[in-house]
């Protein structure tokens, strides 16, 4: 069996190898090294995900990895929504990210299905999300089996994801996997990663999502301003280092 947590940290670009630089740094490097170069290791985010927004998840998120980045975002979103804050929104300086507390339910280790098991809901929820705008039709989708196959991932991962992609997105399965409050906080804010809601259908997929989930309108914008402050755009920090051609 594949490693769920290792697979949800190549979908948000998190601890990224072979690259130097600051942790800021990586988030930019991350994508621009998928474009150059989409066979490279840690280039999943692109391949599944798209680059287009030109935006990515940078500072102490990317260093803390795919699932405790998930946990703490959707954690602090909640806990200042509980004390009545209002959202902060986009900040120029990126907050240090801690992963939540133990008891809290918020702690990946307190899942009730399990720490794999959740994580692959999470997994499922940022495919979802990214498949909103309907741009994965079957030439992407074997595109990406191309690229998944040259990439050296596990292969008990390249056929699930190829797998996800291929099924109709399941809406009821992912929202009835969330069975807890605080997990219903965490797939929002996994979905919201995911994308930037650019189109209509983006957004109103996230609007859906949300309805679904019974996530009240103000804890919906403080995932949304708690996610704006770890985004940031890829042009941000050092050039890109120059990735190696690929022979395809």
């Amino acid at each position: 069996m594949f490693d769920p947590k290792k697979l949800l940290d190549d979908l948000l670009g998190s601890q990224v190898p072979g690259m130097g630089g600051t942790v800021r740094d990586k988030a930019g490097q991350a994508t621009q090294l998928a474009k150059d170069n989409p066979l490279a290791a840690g280039a999943l985010a692109a391949i599944l995900l798209g680059t287009g927004t030109g935006r990515a998840i940078g500072g102490s998120a990317l260093k803390l990895g795919g699932l405790a980045a998930v946990a703490g975002l959707a954690y602090k979103a909640y806990q200042n929504y509980q004390a009545g804050q209002p959202p902060t929104g986009s900040v120029p300086t990126q907050p240090e990210l801690l992963p939540p507390p133990a008891s809290t339910g918020f702690d990946p280790a307190e899942a009730p299905q399990g720490e794999a098991e959740f994580t692959l809901v999470l997994v499922r929820a940022m495919i979802a999300a990214a498949r909103a705008d309907g741009h994965v039709d079957d030439a992407e989708r074997a595109r990406i089996a191309d690229r998944l196959r040259l990439s050296g991932m596990d292969e008990e991962a390249e056929a699930y994801l190829i797998d996800e992609l291929r099924k109709p997105v399941d809406l009821d399965a992912i929202v009835g996997a969330a069975v807890t409050e605080a997990q219903r906080v965490e797939v929002y804010t996994a979905s919201r990663l995911a994308i930037e809601p650019e189109t209509r259908a983006e957004r109103g997929y996230l609007d859906m999502l949300a309805g679904r989930l019974k996530l009240p309108d103000a804890l919906v914008d403080h995932i949304e301003a708690t996610v704006s402050e770890v985004k940031v755009p890829i042009a941000t920090g050092a050039q890109a280092a120059p990735a190696p051609k690929s022979p395809w």
